[in-house]
Formats: C-alpha cells, structure tokens, sequence
C-alpha cells in the first residue's frame, strides 16, 4: 500500500546521504485501490471520491477568533473540512469552537500541542506533543482525533511510531497558499486555485486574518470547476486512516 511518493530510489537515497528525513507515503488514490476486499460498499451517506473529482480541504493550528466567521462560510456553502487543532492557547482557550466544529459534521485532527517540530525532539517529548492534544480533544468532544498533521510537515521513522502506538494516521498536503506570509486574501483565492488537482489536499490556516474572506472564493470556484470538497477521511474512504502512515497526494 505504501509508495514513495514523487521520488525514486536515486532520489530517495540522495535526501538520505543529505541528512534529510526519509520515509513512504500513501496517495489517497493508492489507499482507496488498495482498500481491504469487500469494502466496495463501505461508503456510506458521503461523497464517493472514486466516482467524484474531489479535494479535501483542510485548516491548521486554530481555532482561533476566526474560526466562527469560518465555521459560518463552511455551513453556508455545506462543505465539510478537516481541523487540525493546536492544544495549548486554541483548544484550551476556544473549547466551545472545538464543540461546535465536531458538531457541525467537521473532522477533528491534531496538530499537536505547542508545534514543536517533532523529528527534532526527544521521542517522549513528541508522544506528550501529540497525547495531549489527542486527549483535550477527546474530552471536550468524545472522539479522538484519527488524523495528526506534524508541524512544518516533518516526520520520520521515530514519529510514524509514535503515531502507531498512538492510533493517529499523519496527512501532508499538497496545496499550500502559504497564507502565513500575506493577508491578500485574492493572492491565497489565487494560489490555492491555482495549485488543486483531482485528490489534493489544500493547507490553509484559520489563525491568519486573510484566509477566512478568501474562502468563499475558493469553494465557489472549486465546485464551477466540478470539485466535490471533503474532509480528509472521506478522501481515503472506503480505506480508512491507518496508525502511523504519512498520507500524501
């Protein structure tokens, strides 16, 4: 199931020599081929994206005091993302809009507690990282995140294990706006429409105050194009979120 995703042993053997991380990942394509026999049937009353052109839209290190005016755009388009929660100054200062994303149909993930970058850290520090986030969010909702987002996207064999005992898939991307540089919000509608291929994975934040008001561009625009918008479970689905593994269009 796992691939080397966009790169060949050459290649992957120079970012060893290099000192870089090396690791496998999984398409979302490649996990819904190979998903467990008899799972033909397994989507059940949500979008089908072997038969759909889809894209999943994910949001990272919120919530925040934009996350409702998000939430709101996101009810009023029915669309449905992925929330990648930082712990400490988001979960614990906003659990109210913790409790309001589960509720409204969003997918709860983890993107750790303090991001710290976990490749660089000791390996208990990185467990404590992820376990707290992956609780706070169990108590304030009653599920546990399946899906964790390391920081900056940095992983490696030490943090897929940790991730295993853990229970928690890890998701890259493939679209970024890197809307951490600019507030221009028609440069994020731009970059991110520019970027979306069938099974991507767009990286946005709801911590930057120019990403919210690009939103509504960006949904509108992708559903012209033909584009189903879904959470990053749906993407995978029938296979579902497996511990451990790096999970990249």
């Amino acid at each position: 199931m796992r691939t080397v995703a966009g790169v060949g042993v050459a290649a992957a053997l120079a970012l060893l020599l290099s000192g870089c991380a090396s690791y496998d990942t999984t398409s979302p394509r490649s996990a819904r081929e190979h998903a467990a026999a008899g799972a033909e049937d397994a989507v059940v009353g949500g979008p089908d994206c072997r038969k759909l052109k889809c894209v999943a839209l994910t949001f990272d290190a919120g919530p925040s005091e934009n996350t409702p005016k998000l939430l709101d755009i996101l009810k009023q388009q029915n669309v449905h993302a992925t929330f990648f929660m930082l712990g400490k100054n988001h979960v614990a200062t906003y659990p109210d809009l913790v409790r309001r994303i589960v509720a409204e149909g969003h997918e709860p993930a983890n993107h750790t507690w303090t991001h710290q970058i976990l490749t660089k850290i000791k390996p208990d520090e990185a467990r404590k990282e992820i376990s707290l986030t992956q609780d706070a969010v169990e108590q304030l909702t009653g599920r546990k995140p399946l899906l964790m987002r390391p920081p900056q996207g940095r992983t490696d064999e030490k943090v897929s294990k940790i991730c295993r005992e853990l229970g928690v898939a890890q998701v890259l991307w493939s679209v970024t706006a890197k809307d951490y540089q600019t507030t221009d919000s028609a440069l994020i509608e731009k970059r991110v429409l520019e970027q979306t291929k069938p099974d991507g994975i767009i990286l946005l934040h709801d911590i930057y105050r120019g990403t919210v008001p690009a939103v509504p561009g960006i949904i509108t625009e992708l559903k012209k194009r033909g584009y189903t918008i879904v959470t990053v479970s749906q993407l995978l689905a029938p296979a579902k979120p497996e511990p451990g593994v790096v999970y990249k269009p």
